[in-house]
């Protein structure tokens, strides 16, 4: 069946998106199109509007809205400037923020070193992590990529680059998910359980 182009062209936007295929894209074309049209307008301006009202902080590179140098993470007096959360995207910071646990600030990479893709050290905001320590300040780097191959990759190249800078480096821990079974974890995940095991106090 050929469909009218204005629908191909939306499906085809939508294929592009994480995530989201043909049929899931063909999907949401066909629920836009029978929706209000209050929903496509909304959502149309959103898109605008995202481009449009959204930076990077110019200190941390997490987003933030136009207009404004730094994110309200950074400019919170709150937050404890001593020590440093490293993430890959700034899906990340939201991901950590959403525990409450964590009152540092953060530094957003871009990305992680992926030699296959031609991401190289000069891709990332590793320059401007090394220059926010070398500024001084900072007595703990938190390193939290993601538990992947590039993602530790990426991490051992920022543990080689920032260990003489005299600033005290860390990784997130790993292991098993609360409410997981041992039988259907993955053998490197229990060998990452046992190695980071701690005392019962």
């Amino acid at each position: 069946m050929l469909l009218p182009e204005p629908v191909q062209r939306l499906i085809d936007a939508l294929s592009r998106l994480p995530g989201i295929g043909p049929k899931t894209a063909s999907r949401l074309a066909f629920f836009l199109l029978r929706s209000s049209d209050d929903l496509s307008l909304e959502l149309s301006q959103s898109l605008q509007d995202l481009k449009a009202s959204i930076t990077y902080c110019q200190r941390c590179f997490n987003i933030t809205t136009s207009g404004r140098l730094e994110c309200e993470i950074c400019a919170s007096p709150e937050r404890d400037s001593r020590v440093l959360c490293v993430v890959e995207e700034p899906l990340d910071v939201l991901a950590l923020e959403r525990t409450s646990g964590f009152q540092g600030q953060y530094h957003v990479l871009g990305g992680v070193l992926s030699p296959i893709q031609g991401v190289g050290p000069d891709d990332l905001k590793i320059r401007e992590l090394i220059g926010r320590v070398r500024a001084g300040g900072i007595e703990e780097i938190i390193l939290a990529t993601n538990p992947s191959i590039e993602g530790d990759a990426t991490a051992m190249y920022l543990r080689q680059q920032l260990g003489p800078l005299g600033v005290r480096v860390t990784r997130l821990a790993r292991g098993l998910p609360v409410g997981g079974d041992l039988e259907y974890a993955d053998p490197n995940t229990l060998l990452r359980a046992l190695a980071g095991r701690q005392e019962l106090s």
